[in-house]
């Protein structure tokens, strides 16, 4: 009887003594655990906490920690993108709108003196007047239309809509202008029809833009063109010159809003960036992908994909 109480006495002692232990080195992991990650937000480094454990439950704790850290480190970085965009945008908004407020400006002052002007000069300068006013309203209304685009509750309706005919159309507004650079133009659209969910309104828009595009930087090339074709389980749109081209470092974000490459400040070339990015926000509105591959003065191609209907 007494040796059997003995050794209940030395198994609880053990158990105690054990608890004791786990107790201790669960308190000396929680607070290893706790002053890595305070260290972590004073320095605002990208660290882990790595605390070397036995015990499942601190494990489970550490992934959920370092899974929280991991999230709040892409709020950062996703913050810092952002601010960094809009400070960008801002200056090139400053810069676009400061440039023809300028010469309005000028023309306005000009006609106000009044002094030494002949009619024909008047009217000249009126007329320079207006088309400055125009392009700035147009600047403003690309800018609130992409404003309204990125807002969560813009819906554009989708019906199905022949993308061969709506290609044909853009190409015909255009060519005309198209004759006037001495673009030789060359199409590739299909006879048989290619239907898509979609919306006519928004697929002349996007080719407005990619076909002004072309005009306006693809003209060393001598010819612009437009291919409607199939590419594995889609229908696409190619939009192409072979003119001066986009460098590599731009082309990642050609589609970012009032990102203009830097010749876009040249008159000659004048853009808004807005265009490309309207464009991109219109074909995903119509559950498509738009992508651009260019080799300068060999092939620039803008290329808009989307899933054919089949009824």
């Amino acid at each position: 009887m007494v040796i059997l109480l003995t050794i209940v006495i030395v198994i609880m002692a053990a158990i105690i003594s054990w608890q004791f232990y786990a107790r201790s080195r669960m308190n000396r992991d929680l607070h290893e655990i706790s002053n890595k990650i305070a260290d972590i937000i004073a320095h605002e480094t990208a660290e882990k906490v790595l605390v070397p454990t036995g015990q499942e439950t601190i494990r489970q704790l550490l992934i959920q920690v370092n899974r929280l850290l991991d999230y709040n480190q892409k709020v950062i970085a996703d913050y810092a993108r952002a601010k960094s965009s809009q400070r960008k945008m801002i200056s090139n908004m400053s810069h676009d709108l400061k440039t023809p407020l300028t010469v309005i400006l000028g023309y306005t002052e000009k006609l106000n003196q009044g002094r030494g002007l002949t009619e024909q000069e008047e009217k000249q300068i009126t007329e320079r007047l207006n088309d400055k006013v125009n392009k700035l309203i147009a600047l403003l209304n690309q800018f609130f239309d992409l404003v309204k685009l990125e807002s969560d509750d813009y819906e554009i309706p989708l019906h199905k809509i022949s993308l061969s005919e709506v290609c044909r159309q853009s190409v015909l507004e255009y060519y005309d202008l198209l004759l006037a650079h001495n673009l030789r133009v060359e199409l590739e659209i299909p006879e048989r029809p290619f239907y898509i969910l979609g919306n006519e309104q928004a697929m002349h828009r996007v080719l407005s833009n990619l076909i002004s595009n072309a005009i306006r930087y693809g003209r060393d090339g001598g010819v612009v063109g437009v291919t409607v074709r199939e590419e594995g389980e889609y229908v696409a749109v190619d939009v192409w010159d072979r003119g001066r081209g986009i460098a590599e470092l731009h082309q990642e974000r050609v589609f970012e809003r009032l990102y203009t490459l830097d010749d876009a400040r040249n008159p000659q070339f004048q853009g808004s960036g807005l265009g490309l990015s309207i464009s991109k926000r219109l074909t995903e509105e119509m559950k498509g992908t738009i992508r651009l591959s260019s080799v300068p003065f060999q092939r620039t191609v803008f290329t808009c994909l989307f899933r054919p209907l089949t009824y």
